[in-house]
């Protein structure tokens, strides 16, 4: 046997402080209880009441998870909200300007009433308002602007 396993009283090292603090701790509440088997005995006492307190923060840590993100949907749905309502009242906008716009020059160019009034104010409401834009759907509105394009070209002809 060494002489730090003979003696009673650990021999403190100078390297860590929380090491020594700790076993400083460690030998006043054995002291103060008896002994070590008292400590034994009080620290079991102690457990339970660790244990619910842990589980106490473990409940406190998931609901604060589950509230952060419960909060973190809200605010991309308000995000989300905010960004389709934006879109409705630019596509609206817009769409009454591009309508607007086709009236006014229907007596001076035709064919720019026809691209302003036709496919291209259905396909342009169909982008920014329901936020689609299919591939089949843009062809069509491309053939039919082209159709009106032409038909109005053969009705100018004197």
């Amino acid at each position: 046997m060494s002489t730090e396993n003979s003696s009673p009283i650990p021999v403190q090292r100078e390297e860590d402080p929380v090491v020594s603090a700790g076993l400083e701790i460690a030998m006043k509440w054995g002291a103060a209880l008896g002994g070590p088997e008292q400590l034994k005995i009080a620290f079991e006492a102690l457990e339970p009441q660790l244990k619910r307190e842990h589980q106490i923060r473990l409940k406190q840590l998931e609901m604060q998870t589950k509230k952060a993100e419960r909060e973190a949907r809200e605010a991309r749905e308000i995000r989300q909200h905010r960004f389709r309502l934006a879109s409705l009242i630019t596509g609206a906008a817009l769409s009454a300007a591009m309508l607007g716009a086709g009236v006014y020059v229907a007596k001076d160019a035709w064919w720019l009433a026809s691209i302003l009034c036709g496919p291209s104010l259905i396909s342009m409401a169909a982008i920014i308002i329901l936020r689609r834009h299919d591939s089949e759907a843009m062809k069509a509105v491309a053939d039919a602007a082209k159709r009106a394009a032409n038909l109005a070209s053969q009705g100018q002809t004197p």
